[in-house]
């Protein structure tokens, strides 16, 4: 899949990127419209927020962070992240990060 700018992506057979650190807000976009999420680009800011508040958390813990967290810790509505990401597994997806073990499949879709 190739980016604007002449920057390309790489992703696995199920569409996650391979290289965590080749994500960027312009590759975010590609992903969102990739899922059907959203065709605009840049994304909005909440969106935005929401996608580099679960990238942080990946790097810091290695794990998905409990879903009601994280509008709380990005000062939005608790009910943020089902608004604007209906399903985890694709913000997870947008974010860059890798493909979930199938653990953190059952744990993410436990929390939603």
């Amino acid at each position: 899949m190739t980016l604007h700018q002449n920057n390309t992506m790489v992703l696995d057979q199920e569409g996650y990127l391979e290289d965590l650190e080749s994500w960027t807000e312009e590759v975010a976009c590609t992903l969102a419209d990739k899922e059907g999420i959203s065709k605009e680009c840049p994304l909005s800011k909440d969106r935005m927020d929401i996608l580099k508040f679960i990238r942080d958390y990946y790097k810091k813990f290695e794990a998905f962070p409990i879903i009601r967290a994280v509008c709380k810790n990005v000062g939005q509505s608790k009910d943020c992240q089902y608004q604007v990401f209906p399903d985890p597994i694709v913000a997870w997806k947008i974010a860059g990060l890798p493909k979930p073990t199938p653990e953190v499949f059952a744990k993410i879709k436990h929390q939603a």
